[in-house]
């Protein structure tokens, strides 16, 4: 045979053998992506496939239940340091009839809360209607049905009626996880602090009109955008500036973003706010959001008002995945050095709004922008103000007494016994 041809055959030789290894690694890699290694047990894969697998993992799924009734930061913040322990974070909300057969009736019913809670920018999917025990039977629906890797809550205990751990379970089966509890707020004490004005004034009150009169008449003296007020007065919140860094954005406008503008209190945060919001931020590419001063509210919303101070209610708008960005005390008036300052385009505000009845334009918070076009009202979505909130603790008032007694005392034991958890 010429050496020649023998080059040749060997040549070719060669690159089969170098095609043949590409393919047959081609098809390993393959298979074991697919779930093909009990097809193939015996080829492990080689060190560099193992590497393209290990990039290509599964996403960690983390659960977390909870009433999420009247939600405030606090349950914000558990959700985000829930988040932060996995990939996707899954919330289940308890159902009415949960809550009320182990806690006590709700302040906001099911639909609202899960408007709530979808509306966190750290929340993935929820569960509606949950149940408030993790039973056996919940628990593998979770691991086999919705890939949940582990169980969070919170370091403060969560018994049933019975006395009984409600996250016992997932403690046994190695898949529970704790997060640090947030010091100075919970839906009991905010109940209370709106329960206290009740019993302030019980004696000037003599039926629930009267009552529900309270929270909602303002001074008519004009408005003071200098400091805070006094209407919030027993707030236990430490604010730092770590938190609202916690749950800032960190991101600003483009150079070429429609910027849309919208200001309010936003006391008791709730699905109506988030519904007006919703569409506010369709309007453009950034919404900034103006969060008013203490002082503001209480001279136009009565001397009882804000019910949360003004760093709780930032934080609570800041948590919603419909807000880039808040102005932490704005002004009442908007000006036109203020829309030249933030590049506003457009100042939008809800057609359902507390204290809106204004008479005259020189006095109109909006004349500014109303006079520039770039003013509009927003038809809002949900019948739902702050007032709407407090009048329903106050028509069912002793229910809810009798309900944070009971808490509160559970919540006294926990401060007293509690230790410090890292982590946040």
């Amino acid at each position: 045979m010429p050496m020649d041809a023998g080059n040749g055959c060997s040549a070719r030789a060669l690159v089969a053998c170098v095609i043949g290894s590409i393919v047959l690694g081609a098809s390993v890699l393959a298979l074991h992506l697919a779930g093909g290694p009990a097809a193939i047990p015996h080829l492990p894969l080689p060190p560099l496939f193992g590497t393209l697998r290990r990039r290509r993992r599964r996403p960690v799924r983390v659960y977390m239940d909870g009433c999420f009734d009247m939600m405030h930061y606090g349950h914000c913040n558990a959700l985000r340091q829930a988040r932060a322990l996995g990939d996707e974070l899954v919330v289940g909300v308890i159902s009415d009839d949960e809550i009320k057969a182990n806690k006590g009736p709700p302040v906001t019913p099911l639909h609202e809360r899960m408007i709530m809670v979808r509306a966190v920018k750290w929340v993935d999917d929820i569960i509606p209607d949950a149940p408030y025990a993790i039973t056996e039977e919940f628990m593998n629906k979770l691991f086999n049905e919705y890939n949940i890797d582990y169980i969070i809550h919170g370091d403060d205990p969560c018994l049933l009626p019975d006395g009984t751990d409600a996250y016992a379970l997932a403690k046994k089966a190695g898949r529970y996880k704790q997060i640090k509890r947030t010091e100075g707020v919970s839906t009991t004490d905010i109940v209370g602090r709106m329960l206290l004005c009740v019993r302030e004034r019980s004696s000037d009150a003599h039926n629930h009109s009267s009552l529900q009169r309270q929270f909602s008449s303002g001074h008519g003296q004009k408005v003071d955008d200098t400091g805070s007020g006094t209407g919030t007065r027993v707030s236990h919140f430490l604010p730092t500036s770590r938190r609202i860094v916690q749950f800032s954005n960190s991101r600003g406008p483009g150079p070429d973003s429609r910027i849309v503008y919208m200001d309010g209190a936003f006391d008791l945060f709730h699905a109506g706010h988030v519904e007006i919001l919703r569409l506010a931020r369709e309007l453009g590419d950034f919404l900034l959001v103006g969060i008013h001063t203490d002082q503001t509210i209480s001279a136009t919303r009565g001397r009882h008002r804000p019910i949360m101070n003004l760093h709780e209610r930032s934080l609570s708008v800041l948590a919603c995945r419909y807000v880039d960005e808040v102005i932490i005390g704005a002004p009442w008036d908007v000006s036109k050095d203020m829309i030249t300052t933030f590049n506003i385009s457009l100042v939008v505000h809800g057609t359902i709004a507390e204290n809106m009845d204004f008479t005259e334009d020189d006095l109109h918070p909006y004349a500014v922008p109303m006079a520039m076009g770039i003013y509009r009202r927003l038809e809002s979505p949900l019948d739902i103000t702050t007032s709407t909130i407090i009048r329903r603790i106050v028509a069912n008032h002793e229910a809810y007494q009798k309900r944070n007694e009971k808490k509160e005392a559970s919540e006294k034991k926990y401060y007293e016994s509690k230790s410090f958890v890292n982590g946040e």
